[in-house]
């Protein structure tokens, strides 16, 4: 499982022109699935992702979580994550998870951070979406339950 979470002051999806999921303070998480991730995979993103501490304390340092701040996340599907791009110039997406299995996995993740007590706003799983943010910092993380970076 794959995230690039960007610390954001606002944050929401439209699909058709109407808002799907909305947050202000708190985290936008692009949320990649890949077809070896189970929900071992989502207990780790979960408390990777509420736990990092990439909010300012009263002294400017990055030293708070989501749940230190009473912040929201915002988690959007993207299976592009799992595009290689190591050969040619058109993204390979063999490692991405079939849409019925990442679904069950993007779910269970959205749900798991709510049963955290988090507002949690999303997009639409499939859709063509539209993003806005306005980037915090500009705050980006990139996390992988593999490990591999």
């Amino acid at each position: 499982m794959r995230a690039v979470v960007q610390r954001v002051a606002s944050s929401r999806v439209t699909v058709d022109e109407s808002i799907t999921g909305q947050i202000n303070k708190g985290l936008l998480v692009l949320l990649g699935v890949t077809h070896e991730d189970t929900s071992k995979d989502v207990d780790y993103m979960i408390d990777k992702v509420l736990n990092l501490r990439i909010f300012e304390d009263e002294n400017e340092k990055m030293n708070l979580s989501l749940k230190d701040v009473g912040g929201e996340l915002l988690v959007v599907s993207q299976f592009t994550l799992y595009g290689d791009c190591r050969k040619g110039r058109r993204p390979n997406f063999s490692n991405a998870a079939k849409p019925d299995m990442a679904n069950i996995l993007y779910e269970e993740f959205v749900d798991k951070a709510k049963s955290h007590g988090i507002n949690v706003g999303t997009g639409k799983f499939g859709a063509h979406m539209m993003v806005d943010l306005t980037n915090d910092g500009p705050v980006t993380i990139l996390l992988e339950s593999s490990k591999t970076f």
